[in-house]
């Protein structure tokens, strides 16, 4: 059955790197083993896109995956082929309303940045016109389902955005309900957006670095045909919903191997994300920077460095997350095995953006719980904590940050370490608290900043 045979069961927002690699891969794996049978319907969200691209490619382009899988290489193309239309609704308002009547339409994907779920009381388009926003478009496009099939509600659609923000289904549905209450859509409308329409809180996780443009010639090679949207991946993916019953059996995902779960509750499992993947990151960052690494991969496959980050991970971070009924030493396996992939430079100094306040939100609370936990400081983290504060008084690295945030340490860098710490830690524009309050806390990181150097770093780690 081709493509053109299948019916449009998904309207996807969004035509980028991301929802290609992961929704769209998805939905392809699971048309070929007969679990779905529905195509993909993309509306470009923005009025710059790749649309017109898709639409001269016959909306097909092919995955490249690229990483490790139990300890091998895996190096894999995937040509997509789930990809039934794509609108560009700025261009075409006519064809983005007609997708409203779809009769097998069940799912909707987006992927709108992480400023795209926002409500706008200023945005009151003419009848006919599109709304600027995209939950806009979303309410104009359910109000048209709604009055297509008159209010069936067995013609509901399940929403799952892929934005990364917290409570993303949440937030959403809370930007329709705004929107039905501005333009006077009716409590019918808003009942048949409550009870046959559901919206799901979700975490995602793959790197998409995106059009491998460095090494596109070798990969056209092997695909054997011209492709301009080739899109490269990490083999890693993890999709957590927060979803009612029934949304697991419109988009069985959980199937064939693919690393899809439907939980109660996603609290814990972006706790983990945030802890273990983003918190080593933003750990492994002043550490690496300052041992004179450049790249994750380096920083974990190096003996000293790489020893430190795995004991950071395992003996600090890993003991303060619980999930039911799963272990948090299998996510934080799989991340090692990320940093470790030979396919993706991830360079330290592109991770160090805004590491103040990442290390406020990544690492923080995992310091805290550790102490609460076990009555004492994690050593490694603190060990990160001078490395950053280091990192920041030191005139070898340009970083990028808030501005006050570097004139903050340019203005406390001619101070000796004892005072130089003291005015940081006590920073609660930083930390949102005294940090100096911490027991015992100060005078750690004197020390480390005191034995740190790029030429002793190796002794600095070692006497940990």
């Amino acid at each position: 059955m081709t493509k053109k045979d299948l019916p449009v069961k998904v309207i996807q927002y969004g035509e980028g790197n991301f929802l290609r690699a992961f929704v769209d891969w998805m939905i392809d794996i699971l048309n070929e083993k007969g679990e779905f049978n529905g195509s993909v319907a993309i509306v470009q969200p923005l009025e710059n896109g790749l649309i017109n691209l898709l639409n001269e490619q016959n909306c097909d382009y092919h995955h490249v995956r690229q990483g490790l899988e139990n300890g091998e290489k895996v190096d894999d193309i995937r040509k997509i082929t789930c990809i039934s239309k794509a609108i560009n609704p700025f261009e075409d308002t006519q064809s983005y309303f007609a997708l409203a009547t779809e009769p097998e339409a069940e799912l909707i994907f987006s992927n709108t940045t992480e400023a795209g779920i926002a409500f706008d009381d200023n945005d009151k388009p003419a009848r006919g016109a599109l709304a600027n926003t995209y939950p806009g478009k979303l309410t104009q496009l359910l109000k048209a389902r709604f009055d297509h099939f008159h209010g069936d509600h067995d013609k509901g659609l399940a929403i799952i955005p892929c934005e990364l923000i917290e409570q993303n289904g949440t937030k959403l549905k809370e930007c329709v309900s705004q929107y039905v209450k501005l333009w006077g859509l009716g409590a019918d409308f808003q009942n048949w957006v409550d009870h046959a329409c559901s919206f799901a809180n979700t975490l995602v996780d793959r790197i998409v670095p995106g059009y491998p443009k460095d090494e596109i010639e070798t990969l056209l090679e092997r695909i054997g045909e011209p492709d301009k949207l080739v899109v490269k991946s990490e083999t890693f993916h993890l999709f957590v919903i927060q979803a009612e019953d029934k949304v697991k059996d419109l988009f069985p995902a959980d199937k064939f191997g693919l690393n899809v779960k439907f939980v109660n509750d996603i609290t814990p499992y972006r706790t983990q994300k945030v802890r273990i993947l983003n918190g080593a990151h933003t750990s492994m960052v002043p550490i690496g920077l300052l041992y004179g690494l450049e790249t994750v991969s380096e920083t974990i496959e190096d003996q000293e460095t790489g020893k430190l980050i795995h004991e950071l991970i395992y003996d600090e971070i890993v003991p303060t997350i619980q999930i039911p009924n799963e272990d948090p030493k299998e996510f934080a396996d799989a991340v090692i095995t990320r940093f470790q992939n030979p396919f993706i430079r991830h360079e330290l100094m592109s991770i160090s953006l805004n590491s103040i306040s990442k290390f406020k939100v990544r690492v923080l609370p995992t310091f805290k719980d550790y102490i609460a936990s076990k009555g004492e400081l994690p050593k490694r983290m603190t060990f990160s904590l001078a490395c950053l504060l280091k990192l920041y008084t030191s005139d070898k690295f340009n970083l990028k940050d808030d501005q006050s945030n570097l004139d903050f340490f340019e203005s406390i860098k001619v101070l000796n370490s004892k005072n130089l710490v003291e005015k940081a830690l006590s920073n609660v524009d930083f930390w949102d608290e005294d940090l100096t309050a911490i027991d015992g806390l100060t005078e750690q990181v004197i020390g480390h900043f005191d034995s740190i150097s790029s030429s002793a770093m190796k002794e600095a780690i070692y006497n940990i």
